[in-house]
């Protein structure tokens, strides 16, 4: 085992969680021209406490200096490393919906450190198509693609239905890391990691801490 995975592997899940931004929060800095920042200045830029900050970031190693704080072009390096950005990481995403389309063109990607290597989509009015320069493929080329392409993380983009058929073809392929942002809960075989985004349950959240501040604001015994 390299001493990079031995590193990742020794990180709470809970910090690597956090190290995405911190990472933008960095390169945020570095493209204002920042050389250095304390652990104030990025926790706040982070939205974290800097107690919490220096925790995190001591399971990467010591690499702040006293008095001076952090040279940003270092820990960026640092943490683009232990999150295993140091290599391109080919994606592939399932499912061109409107949805699958916005991410096949998102720009972060690249700059993160990614690139869509595969895009595919069963209805055949859609596949043949494009997004950018890549080709919309039938999931029959499924297999085939992502190992002849190296491509070890999935992106799911489908309706609910279809989604964990789609799951079990993308770990039959040799997909470990799995994206999914179908309504659904997804199960995988063992050692395939299953992350959900469901955009609904998110705006729900929104909503109640809206509903809150909304009923704080309200005067006492007066009812809306």
């Amino acid at each position: 085992m390299s001493a990079d995975a031995a590193t990742r592997r020794e990180i709470p899940d809970a910090t690597v969680a956090r190290l995405p931004e911190y990472l933008r929060a960095l390169t945020d800095f570095a493209e204002r021209g920042t050389k250095s920042v304390s652990s104030e200045e990025l926790a706040t830029a982070a939205g974290v406490r800097s107690t919490q900050l220096r925790k995190d970031l001591s399971h990467l190693g010591s690499y702040g200096v006293r008095g001076v704080g952090y040279e940003v072009d270092h820990l960026a390096v640092e943490i683009s490393r232990a999150l295993g950005l140091s290599q391109d990481w080919p994606v592939a995403i399932v499912g061109m919906g409107n949805l699958g389309r916005a991410l096949a063109a998102y720009s972060g990607f690249t700059s993160g450190g990614f690139h869509v290597a595969a895009l595919f989509d069963d209805d055949p009015t859609v596949g043949g198509g494009r997004v950018g320069d890549v080709l919309i493929s039938p999931m029959s080329e499924l297999r085939r693609l992502i190992r002849s392409r190296r491509i070890a993380i999935g992106v799911i983009t489908t309706p609910a239905p279809s989604a964990q058929q789609v799951c079990d073809a993308m770990a039959a392929a040799g997909i470990r890391s799995i994206l999914n942002f179908a309504p659904a809960v997804l199960t995988a075989p063992s050692g395939v990691n299953v992350r959900r985004v469901d955009l609904g349950t998110e705006l729900h959240v929104l909503a109640f801490r809206e509903m809150q501040v909304d009923s704080l604001d309200q005067p006492v015994g007066v009812a809306r």
